[in-house]
């Protein structure tokens, strides 16, 4: 321990990063006895590092740290608490707009607070809710603060669509949204935009500018880039710069924010440069760092105060003030203060995608620039090529440090993304980063040129890179879901490997080997049931088989990705090994029999369990039958199935088990209203 100190701070990330991720790991809530016992233990090993001494006080010190982060991820859990909807509704809404975006289903979407539903008290009314809007919605508002009316179907958050996948509801809980639902009417303006929400409505009316300026799919491309608004992209587009790889360049990160601010600090820098009686009295450098960090801090404001933003928005701002206090910018003790604002904020993050792959990122790039540090600088004709070769060299880099993450959480790998990034990073920065600069400061002036120019041909030559890529064959692969143990067993490796000094770093690299010997050997379940009890899925030699061509479609897109699988749900139900007879599936399963009835008809139709051992159905089961039921009450309880053929026959495991007893999977389970008013109500 004596040799690594020195180089411990960002173990401090690290250990608080790993209490964090150990209380989303439970299968219960702490109670306050459990949170005594933390603050016990965090103040035992913070009394015991002195007598510990230099060698192992650190360890003390980390025991406390991980303690300190499952206490702040449950202060956290319980700070944003807000009611969740209990049961399916469907009447009147009266809400405000807060934000308008785009669902999955390419259909516009909003979310409103200040909500009102009928027959529902103001306290058990949730916060926030989000209504995906079909139909013709010409009377629409303009943007946030509006006060709106409408009739919608509401739900509370879905949970996981299989046992172990990822929970919805658990996002929603820490967005503070209490409900997801959708309408096919028409949304009415109760109240015009007033007060309030200023940034929203700004926010909304550069977007539509931006719009106006820049036609098609590349306007909506500019919009989401400068403005955070995704709406104007169409669910086509986007699957492309997932396909290509290039979808971080849609998602405002760390790359917007760097290039941004690397415009900036450039043009002022060498401005300052250009003016020698200014230079002589001005750190040229520190005068580029003291602009450049209100305008992140402008960025982040314009752009919404998302997760991904204000990650990135703190990555830069560290970078910034290490310029101000003359330290070294970009250093592994850098990306560790960000981490560390980040994880006391918003302990959530931790979980996060976005969250992992930016620091995994921006660590493996600065420890591989480290030790470039120390190689010979080229010379001659060869200089001219090292800005093509760092460029390759820090895609190469960032891609093999994100690739493990982007498949466990997203199970697609895109093999051309190399060449996709090659092609449309330089036009990022060259023409759409420093053409919204131009247009920010030159657009108030009634002068749009050149910045609109830039932005448009960079944002065409962009999406035109994702759209090519993303037909060529074989540009994606998917992967199965991997266990649970594989990323943290990436991630520690990773860690151990960059952050040990001495030899004893290349040990490191048996953890992601174990990792990845445990992801070739992951099997997925025989049968899937879904929460609705409406479609059930089989693994058979050809892949899974589906129940039904239509509807439970996020169910089905699921397990066919977790199974690593690009297969459409039509696809998928045409296979053979589900014979379904008046709506009747009878599955044989190493002895088990699993029966699925979907309908009452159906149902009503049956002699008990027709001498299965397991009873699926999508409607309620009413009396004693002679098998193992899961009807749609007892399902909305267990939420989806999982059956996995063992030596004791077909053995179920529900989400419920899996998820265990925390806030999130409580909150929907608490009727909100007495159950004669949840009646009158839907």
């Amino acid at each position: 321990m004596l040799r690594q100190r020195g180089h411990l701070f960002p173990w401090v990330a690290v250990c608080l990063g790993t209490g964090i991720t150990l209380y989303f790991a439970l299968r219960f809530d702490p109670g306050p006895l459990h949170y005594i016992g933390l603050v016990l233990l965090a103040a035992l090993s913070l009394l015991a590092i002195r007598p510990f001494g230099p060698a192992y006080g650190p360890l003390a010190l980390g025991i406390a740290l991980i303690a300190f982060g499952v206490i702040l991820a449950g202060i956290r859990s319980h700070v944003v608490a807000e009611p969740v909807l209990g049961f399916r509704y469907y009447g009147p809404v009266e809400g405000r707009i807060v934000e308008i975006d785009r669902s999955s289903r390419d259909v516009p979407r909003i979310t409103l607070d200040r909500l009102v539903l009928d027959r529902v008290p103001p306290a058990r009314t949730p916060a926030r809710v989000r209504v995906s809007l079909y139909g013709d919605q010409r009377w629409l508002p303009d943007g946030p603060g509006a006060v709106v009316i409408l009739t919608a179907h509401l739900s509370p958050p879905n949970g996981p669509m299989e046992p172990g996948d990822f929970d919805f509801r658990r996002m929603a809980w820490f967005q503070r949204l209490g409900a997801v639902g959708y309408t096919d009417g028409p949304v009415l303006t109760l109240i015009p935009p007033e007060d309030g929400l200023w940034v929203n409505r700004l926010r909304m009316t550069l977007s539509a500018a931006v719009q106006d300026r820049i036609n098609g799919e590349a306007g909506g491309f500019a919009a989401a880039v400068m403005t955070g608004d995704r709406s104007g992209m169409s669910e086509a587009t986007n699957q492309a710069m997932r396909d290509s790889n290039l979808y971080h360049l849609v998602s405002i990160s760390g790359t917007h924010m760097a290039m941004l601010v690397a415009f900036v600090f450039g043009f002022i820098r060498y401005g300052v440069a250009l003016i020698p009686p200014l230079a002589l009295r001005v750190s040229a450098k520190k005068a580029a760092a003291a602009v450049a960090l209100p305008v992140a801090a402008l960025y982040l404001i314009l752009a919404g105060r998302d997760m991904a933003t204000e990650r990135a928005f703190v990555m830069v701002a560290v970078m910034l003030v290490a310029i101000l206090l003359d330290r070294q910018a970009l250093t592994l003790r850098s990306v560790a203060i960000a981490a560390l604002i980040i994880l006391v904020t918003r302990p959530e993050s931790a979980i996060n995608p976005g969250f992992q792959m930016s620091f995994a990122a921006s660590v493996a790039m600065i420890a591989a620039f480290q030790n470039l540090r120390n190689l010979p600088r080229p010379e001659g004709v060869i200089r001219w090529f090292m800005p093509v070769a760092l460029l390759v060299f820090s895609s190469l880099v960032a891609g093999a440090a994100t690739a493990p993450y982007a498949a466990a959480h997203f199970n697609r790998v895109a093999h051309f993304g190399l060449i996709a990034n090659l092609l449309a990073v330089p036009a990022m920065g060259l023409l759409v980063m420093p053409g919204a600069a131009i247009l920010a400061v030159t657009g108030p002036l009634g002068l749009d040129q050149p910045g609109v120019w830039m932005i448009d041909y960079g944002s065409r030559w962009i999406l035109a890179v994702a759209a090519e890529v993303a037909t060529w064959p074989g540009a994606v692969s998917a992967v199965t879901v991997p266990p649970d143990a594989v990323l943290p067993l990436i991630t520690l490796g990773g860690l151990w490997i960059i952050l040990v000094q001495g030899r004893t770093r290349f040990a490191g690299l048996a953890l992601p080997m174990v990792a990845l010997a445990l992801w070739t050997t992951a099997t997925r379940p025989t049968v899937l049931i879904s929460e609705t009890g409406g479609l059930i899925g089989l693994m058979t030699d050809a892949g899974r088989t589906l129940s039904k061509p239509q509807g439970d479609g996020f169910a089905a897109e699921s397990w066919l990705e977790n199974d690593g699988e690009i297969t459409l749900q039509e696809d998928a139900a045409m296979r053979p090994g589900l014979d379904t007879i008046a709506r009747t599936t009878l599955i044989s399963l190493n002895g088990a029999t699993l029966l699925h009835v979907t309908g009452n008809t159906a149902l009503a139709a049956l002699d008990g369990c027709n001498g299965a051992d397991i009873l699926i159905t999508n409607v309620e089961a009413e009396g004693l039958r002679p098998c193992e039921v899961y009807d749609i009450t007892r399902l909305r309880n267990t939420g989806a199935l999982a059956g996995r053929i063992t030596e004791k026959g077909l053995t179920i495991t529900t989400s419920a088990e899996l998820t265990g007893q925390r806030l999130w999977s409580l909150a929907a389970q608490r009727r909100s209203v007495p159950e004669t008013a949840q009646v009158e109500a839907q």
